[in-house]
């Protein structure tokens, strides 16, 4: 649980994650293909990733092919990581030059190999930026990252690097693929839905949501700044009353 500091309001959320939905709902609606509205989908990420940049975030989860993706038509999935393997040549010298460490969290050893070489590219050329990260969630399902983490964490155990009689979060939680990376602070979906979908299920314990009936094609930054806009005004308690986050005039701490 985050310290008490933590516990304090802040206006932007240092940790942004977006489960992106609508693509295919956005192109049936104007008569076109569903790539048509990935492809679009594409240009929402790029614009999303400077947006969150210039609102103040300071990291920010795009959930952008789940371990149940897969059981789309092949040429949807083909489309797509052809899409993927476009984005990722397009963009590295924009990382680059804009100073943005990529990361990746998911079964990535599973992707196509074009897209894991260009992945292990990205991620090398950008590892040494701090300021902003974008991590893409690829072949990524949270019930798949506990299952894959409690088995590296019974494997530690037989091993010796970890006991079982410390079983805490804290320990618990560096096997999982976000290790090391903070939870997000802010869950924003899109499309309507109001469902998280096997995403950071773990990590978005205390997280606050958003949730837009927007389609992900036609999210702006404009859109962002008011789903930051309503997590400024919620108060996160953690499990404590509201006079003990916001104590009254006068009273000490």
């Amino acid at each position: 649980m985050p310290s008490y500091a933590a516990h304090h309001k802040t206006a932007v959320p240092a940790h942004v994650a977006i489960i992106m939905d609508g693509n295919g709902r956005w192109a049936k609606q104007r008569g076109l293909p569903r790539i048509e509205g990935h492809r679009r989908g594409v240009e929402t990420v790029r614009t999303t990733t400077f947006a969150a940049r210039d609102l103040g975030v300071k990291m920010l989860t795009l959930y952008a092919f789940s371990v149940e993706n897969w059981k789309r038509p092949q040429d949807e999935v083909g489309a797509l990581m052809g899409l993927l393997e476009y984005y990722l040549k397009k963009e590295l010298e924009t990382f680059i030059r804009d100073r943005v460490q990529l990361r990746t969290i998911g079964r990535t050893d599973e992707l196509p190999a074009g897209v894991q070489k260009l992945l292990r590219t990205t991620m090398e050329e950008t590892r040494h930026f701090t300021d902003y990260t974008l991590v893409l969630a690829l072949n990524y399902g949270s019930r798949t990252e506990i299952a894959d983490a409690a088995r590296a964490y019974a494997a530690a155990v037989v091993a010796g690097r970890e006991q079982l009689t410390d079983g805490s979060w804290d320990r618990f939680s560096r096997y999982l693929y976000t290790a090391g990376m903070p939870d997000p602070d802010l869950i924003i979906r899109t499309s309507g839905e109001s469902r998280i979908s096997n995403f950071l299920l773990m990590q978005g314990a205390y997280a606050e949501f958003v949730f837009t009936p927007l389609l992900w094609p036609d999210f702006t930054k404009a859109d962002l700044a008011a789903a930051i806009a309503e997590f400024a005004k919620r108060e996160r308690r953690y499990g404590l009353t509201s006079e003990q986050v916001k104590p009254a005039p006068g009273a000490t701490q």
